[in-house]
Parts: structure tokens; C-alpha cells; sequence
């Protein structure tokens, strides 16, 4: 891959402002954590896995300036740091397992000198992109071994490199399928209202020399009906303890089709994105975004200034209509609930 996600550099976050791909490849260089929060909140940077890995290093960033003569005035500022960044997107639990991660690293610090503590979660922050990066590549194995010779996949979205560290958990499915050389192709679909399907997947994808058709969202049915996938695979942003699946929207819609064709529908996400707290999909909080992303097509008007909108993010696909769940831990089918616990638990 020629391109970072997301870094750590001279004491600033680099990311790739994936609002402006895929016409323009530019990297905005962020210096305090309030800037980072933004960067999250407005698509600069996305996928589960990669607004985790910015919220962690968003909380090292605050960190690095806060000013405070006792424990208990860090600890109060690193609260509000947290609180801020968690104020973000609601769906994606990365975003809250990294917080959670970096608030538990500090109070096991909490007895060192303020300056040694701040370095100890800038290098938290970087060894949680340096894993997600392994993750990616460990769950590229295992979901590789589903994926049969001469597949046509089909993906929702982006769940890619720039939707983590780099590699991917999808595309990382996919990558892995043709280092293997498993002679892949996939089919990607647009993923309206943001289109990271056409405008990100797509990128990706075809500068690595995979063959990729984009095609919109509403065209899966009719290649599936004609025999045209082999399997679908998508990413995650937060799976229940029974094994239902919230992802972008439109994926319940892909999944719904993909059973009625009898085409497996593999879901690949890290154990992160696990909510084991959850019993299943109807508790998982989704994202309501502004309006005027369906009102709107790259500033241009595309509906009447007096309709009604709704615009969830995502949806939530039973399990049921899952064949199987890949993370870096391996594979899971059949009875989610106690897989997800087993393989959750693995070291």
C-alpha cells in the first residue's frame, strides 16, 4: 500500500482527508486533541478500527499539553480530554475501546512523574496502530481461507486501509485472497450517502491492481440473481454478544439478499469491535448524520428543500443472516454467543 491512514509524527497526528479522496490525496497534520475530535466527527478519518487508533492518539495529544502541578488536576483534564473525543460517533465501539484503553494505561501510571506519563500514552497510542496493523494481517489469514479460487466478492462500503491503521479487516479479506493467488475480483458497491464505496474502495483497491467493478447500491440483487458473487464480505462497527452486526448502512440490505441467493456473508472485524455487553443488535446505538448528506451530492442539490430526510449511518444485520465472523483470533459460525465469548478471551 502507498498511502498511511493515520500516524504519529514530530509530536503531530498525520491523517489522509479522506473527505477529498478520491480526487485529491491530501494529509492534514493535526496538533491538538480538539482538532483530532473533529477530524472523527466530520469523516476525515473512518472505519471502526482507524477512529480508534485517532482517539488514541487524540488523548495523547491532549495529554501532552496539559499543564497541571498534581495528579489529581492531570487526571481531572485527561476526564475531560476523553469525554470530548467519546462525544464523537456513537456507533463504532473502537472509538470507546481505545479511550478506555488509554484511560486505564494512565492509572497504571498514575504513581511516575507527569512528563514520564505523557510519554507512556503517546507510545500506548503508537503501539495500538502498530497492533491494528498485525490484527489486520492476521484476520486477512484467516479470512483468506473462506475465499475460494476465482471468487467475485462483494463489499459494502469501506473497510479497507483507510478505514484502519492500513491493510484492512474487509479489504484485508480480500488483500490476503490475492497475495495468495486466489485470482480475485471484487464488486463494490457505491455505499450512498458518503459513497465510500466509489470514492474509497475503489481508490483503494484498484491501486493495488485487484480487479474492481463499482456498481450501485441498488444493482447487488440483480448480479447475485445471476450468479455473478461467490461471497460477500463486509468490516463491522460494533457486534452484539449473539453475533448481530452493526455496519454501514445498506449492509442489512446486502446480507438479506446474499441469504435469499445462498451466498455466504462474512462479517471480518477485529475482537475489539466486539460488544460482549451487549445481548444483541437492538442495543447497539446508531449514528443519525445531518440531512443534508442525501440532500446533497458534493455541495450540489440533488432533492427539494422541503422534504422530510432520515439518515442513520448504519443498520444492524441479524445473525442469522451471517455466515461467519472473522477476526484476528480466527473464524466463528454457528452459535455466535459462545464463540464470540472463546475467541474474545484468547490471548
Amino acid at each position: 500500500m502507498s498511502f498511511r491512514t493515520i500516524e504519529w509524527r514530530d509530536n503531530s497526528v498525520i491523517m489522509i482527508d479522506q473527505t477529498r479522496l478520491p480526487s485529491e490525496e491530501v494529509y492534514n497534520t493535526y496538533t491538538d486533541y480538539k482538532a483530532v475530535a473533529e477530524a472523527i466527527k466530520g469523516m476525515v478519518v473512518r472505519g471502526a478500527p482507524a477512529i480508534g487508533v485517532a482517539a488514541a492518539m487524540g488523548v495523547a495529544l491532549g495529554c501532552r499539553d496539559i499543564i497541571a502541578d498534581t495528579q489529581e488536576s492531570f487526571f481531572g483534564q485527561l476526564e475531560h480530554i476523553c469525554d470530548t473525543l467519546a462525544r464523537t460517533r456513537p456507533t463504532a465501539v473502537n472509538l470507546f475501546w481505545a479511550i478506555e484503553r488509554m484511560k486505564r494505561v494512565a492509572d497504571e501510571n498514575r504513581h511516575k512523574p507527569l512528563d514520564k506519563l505523557k510519554e507512556i500514552l503517546k507510545a500506548e497510542a503508537i503501539r495500538i496502530e502498530e497492533e491494528d496493523l498485525t490484527i489486520c494481517r492476521n484476520m486477512g489469514k484467516w479470512g483468506a481461507t473462506l475465499i475460494p479460487q476465482g471468487a467475485t466478492i462483494l463489499t459494502h462500503c469501506n473497510a479497507g486501509g483507510l478505514a484502519t491503521a492500513g491493510y484492512g479487516t474487509a479489504l484485508g479479506v480480500i488483500r490476503a485472497a490475492q497475495e495468495a493467488g486466489k485470482n480475485i475480483q471484487v464488486f463494490a458497491d457505491e455505499t450512498r450517502p458518503w459513497l465510500q464505496g466509489a470514492r474509497l474502495t475503489a481508490w483503494e483497491l484498484t491501486r493495488d491492481g485487484i480487479p474492481t467493478t463499482l456498481i450501485s447500491d441498488n444493482m447487488a440483487g440483480f448480479f447475485m440473481s445471476r450468479g455473478e458473487i461467490t461471497c460477500c464480505v463486509v468490516g463491522a462497527d460494533r457486534i452484539a454478544a449473539n453475533g448481530d452486526t452493526a455496519n454501514k448502512i445498506g449492509t442489512y440490505s446486502v446480507a438479506v439478499l446474499a441469504k435469499e441467493n445462498n451466498i455466504p456473508f462474512y462479517v471480518a472485524a477485529p475482537v475489539s469491535t466486539l460488544d460482549l455487553s451487549l445481548s444483541d443488535g437492538s442495543q447497539i446505538p446508531i449514528e443519525e448524520r445531518p440531512t443534508s448528506e442525501v440532500t446533497h451530492i458534493k455541495g450540489i442539490q440533488i432533492a427539494p428543500d422541503d422534504v422530510k430526510v432520515r439518515n442513520p449511518a448504519f443498520d444492524v444485520t441479524p445473525a442469522r443472516y451471517i455466515t461467519a465472523i472473522i477476526t484476528e483470533n480466527g473464524i466463528v459460525k454457528g452459535d455466535f454467543r459462545s464463540g464470540l465469548r472463546k475467541i474474545s478471551a484468547m490471548p
